[in-house]
């Protein structure tokens, strides 16, 4: 996308660029070793596999979605040679909803940036955009939602068996006992497009309320046999692998690990500052871009910014879009601020037919911020309008992006609060705000 920005409106040449420092959290959870990854992901294999339908010749359909997972690609490929070891005939179905444009190519190509190529993990992709309604949600278990239709992609369908692996996690658009996981890549990633509209479109209350229900139909009356789950901890790294047997979708076992991924994920040290400085957005770092529980905003209708959780921040400034997004800017909305460089790297079409799929959330965090011609533009008009009347007096942080926030930079008026928090190492020496240098770097 092509923009006119006058260079000289909107900036603030005169207001300075804050000087930081660099801070390290102190995180004390461990990260598993690309061998222990291994060897709990065949553990894992090995547990789902006493189901019987994974008998020998069977063919397993291996869910896989389009978040940027750390480890993903050598999880799936251990996974498929896993199967491979106990005679069945794995291959790869996106179970991404409408992520990657809502197209079959579009979908396989966002597999392919992660590393999910059939040469590189063994195993053919199918991709479709087709899906096949396997039921109704019925009886009690149904609700609200009795004689609703449940989907599912046709060539997981067609399998033997369906194998899920995915990151549990806390959802960027609302807060429930299932989030985001094994459930929500089961009922919405292999519903497709037409799946996922169906859940959202009743917006959070769709979320929590109606894609547990559909994951359970779906684990009781189509083919799957549970999924391998990832939890990553502060530092977005693999800490634990589990097996999460069929049973234990969107139940108690589902339940617990939501419980452990919150305790562990990542977080920033500070309740309440003016600015925040985020140097990328992308579909690889959050769903919403930016994760919403990191920058304490959620923009959901029905949920207060106060209820939410996270810190309060006056203003927000987000630089770059990732290459790994493929010019989805899902969430852009959540920025106050942003640069001409993000805006024309966005493919509109792409991004909005996810924002509109997601619904309600979708649609709101849709908006675009205000658009600046540069980076540091960006950072002296969050500094001139976030309300502080001294630029010095400005509480600043700049993060890489929502899901690295081990080493941040910050400015002057948050010295002494970084100081007095035991958790935190703060680089004694200052210098000047330099937006080409990466966070944490040197």
């Amino acid at each position: 996308m092509q923009i006119d920005i006058p260079l000289d409106l909107f900036t603030f040449p005169d207001v300075p660029l804050p000087d930081v420092r660099t801070v390290e959290q102190l995180f004390d959870t461990p990260a598993l070793a690309p061998a222990q990854i291994e060897a709990e992901v065949r553990r894992a294999v090995d547990e789902l596999a006493r189901d019987p339908r994974l008998r020998t010749g069977a063919s397993v359909a291996v869910g896989v979605g389009s978040r940027g997972l750390e480890n993903l690609a050598l999880v799936v490929r251990t996974a498929i040679s896993a199967l491979k070891a106990h005679g069945l005939q794995p291959f790869i179905v996106p179970a991404m909803g409408s992520h990657g444009g809502a197209t079959a190519e579009g979908q396989t190509e966002v597999l392919h940036s992660y590393g999910i190529a059939p040469e590189e993990v063994g195993a053919d992709i199918r991709a479709t955009m087709e899906v096949k309604e396997i039921g109704r949600l019925e009886g009690e278990e149904a609700g609200p939602f009795a004689g609703e239709p449940v989907y599912l992609d046709r060539n997981a369908a067609g399998a033997n068996a369906i194998l899920l692996i995915n990151r549990i996690k806390a959802h960027t658009d609302f807060q429930g006992e299932i989030e985001s996981g094994i459930a929500k890549m089961t009922a919405i990633g292999l519903g497709k497009q037409r799946g996922a509209a169906s859940i959202h479109h009743y917006g959070a209350y769709g979320l929590r309320e109606k894609m547990p229900r559909v994951a359970r139909f779906l684990a009781q009356h189509a083919p799957v046999v549970g999924g391998i789950a990832m939890i990553e901890n502060e530092r977005g790294e693999t800490a634990e692998v589990h097996a999460l047997p069929a049973d234990q979708i969107a139940r108690d076992g589902e339940k617990a690990l939501l419980k452990r991924a919150r305790a562990i994920m990542p977080r920033l040290p500070f309740s309440e500052f003016d600015v925040l400085i985020v140097d990328e957005m992308g579909k690889n770092v959050s769903g919403t871009g930016m994760d919403t529980h990191v920058i304490g905003r959620a923009l959901m209708p029905g949920i207060s910014e106060s209820e939410w959780g996270g810190p309060c921040i006056r203003l927000i400034a987000v630089l770059d879009l990732t290459r790994e997004s493929h010019g989805n800017a899902a969430g852009i909305g959540l920025a106050d601020l942003t640069t001409r460089r993000l805006i024309e790297k966005v493919d509109f079409g792409a991004s909005f037919t996810n924002m509109c799929t997601s619904g309600e959330g979708g649609v709101l965090k849709a908006r675009l911020p205000l658009i600046l011609p540069t980076g540091e533009d960006c950072v002296r008009t969050a500094v001139a309008t976030c309300g502080q009347p001294s630029p010095d007096k400005v509480r600043l942080i700049r993060i890489r992006n929502t899901a690295h926030t081990q080493f941040l930079e910050i400015s002057g008026a948050l010295l002494q609060e970084a100081r007095q928090n035991t958790r935190l190492n703060v680089e004694e020496r200052s210098r000047p705000l330099d937006l080409c240098r990466p966070v944490g770097s040197g």
